[in-house]
């Protein structure tokens, strides 16, 4: 049982461990014939520059996640973390005096940092940086290219009443309380899925697109050329997971983003957005939450085979059902 699975932010890593989870107690060691292995497809969307070292925060999210070292508290960061040299660089005045690296944290960078500048790919970086801890799962970054997300927001402050900025520093200085006028990908154009990216995707039984950010995560990925067609072309079943319960986000200001694109903050219209295969979009099928139920007639009607389940991932357990759920949704189509 080969799944595939695009991920990106905390709603991603969680989600991820799930499907990890699920997998070892549905084919322990193989057992009934049947070995279950999970790659994931990562955002790089939100990849920036910052103090001269390169940082992939959805693709360290899911690593420490995984490896299980992450800081349950915040959401975010390594366990135990410490920030004395973000204190230092903010004496010098290097950074962003609001965007703290913990010194684990900056430890990855630096590492991913001096791999890049001797000459490995992202992805090649990547696949050391899992040889630490054993992870159970696959990362791969959606791309090699630098495709670092910008946001366009109004501000009156400015001439011409607009700005850009990069997309992390609107969604952790300003926490998007400035309205987002569009997002835009740098070299968008010229990106190509890393190598092994389209492979997974057309050799998957399952395909299944995690509850992360519609916009700025899950969009990112299925914008680079390449992998909206491999999603198209795969003869898995194509299985979204809701981001939205009962009109509310799960976490984050994903409603921000979605206003930004004119979908509104609901997972009828979540699912309307990314769009059924038959008819041209991303799914087969659309997982929400039970709040939702109401919703599945519309959803049926344009498209999508949809279900409902518990969607709040509380803890390992619930996580892993959330993934069962998402896995037999996609086995019943393959049905």
């Amino acid at each position: 049982m080969q799944i595939t699975v695009l991920a990106g932010g905390v709603g991603g890593s969680r989600f991820v461990r799930g499907v990890r989870e699920e997998c070892a107690r549905r084919w322990p060691d193989g057992e009934g014939g049947t070995e279950a292995s999970v790659t994931v497809v990562v955002n790089t969307g939100d990849d920036l520059w910052l103090a001269g070292v390169r940082l992939m925060p959805d693709f360290d999210s899911l690593l420490y996640s995984l490896a299980g070292v992450n800081d349950t508290e915040r959401g975010w960061g390594r366990a135990g973390e410490t920030e004395r040299v973000a204190a230092e660089l903010r004496e010098w005045g290097v950074g962003w005096p609001w965007f703290t690296l913990g010194d684990l944290d900056l430890g990855t960078h630096l590492a991913r940092t001096a791999w890049l500048r001797g000459g490995l790919t992202p992805s090649e970086v990547a696949h050391r940086l899992q040889r630490r801890w054993p992870l159970g799962v696959q990362l791969i970054p959606a791309t090699d290219a630098e495709v670092d997300t910008h946001v366009r927001v109004a501000d009156p402050d400015e001439l011409g009443g607009e700005r850009e900025m990069h997309f992390q520093e609107w969604w952790t200085r300003y926490r998007a309380t400035l309205p987002a006028l569009a997002f835009r990908q740098r070299d968008l154009e010229s990106a190509r899925p890393a190598p092994g990216v389209v492979e997974a995707i057309v050799g998957a039984d399952v395909v299944l697109v995690a509850p992360s950010n519609p916009v700025v995560s899950i969009g990112t990925i299925t914008a680079i050329p390449g992998i909206r067609e491999a999603l198209a072309e795969t003869s898995a079943p194509v299985v979204g997971v809701s981001p939205i319960i009962g009109g509310k986000v799960v976490r984050g200001m994903a409603d921000a983003c979605l206003t930004a694109i004119g979908v509104a903050t609901t997972a009828e219209a979540v699912g309307r957005h990314y769009g059924a295969r038959s008819g041209g979009g991303l799914l087969d099928a659309w997982l929400v939450d039970d709040a939702d139920t109401p919703a599945l007639e519309a959803l049926e009607g344009v498209g999508l085979h949809a279900a409902s389940a518990p969607l709040w991932m509380h803890d390992l357990d619930t996580s892993a059902a959330l993934a069962g759920a998402a896995i037999d949704l996609g086995r019943q189509l393959q049905r």
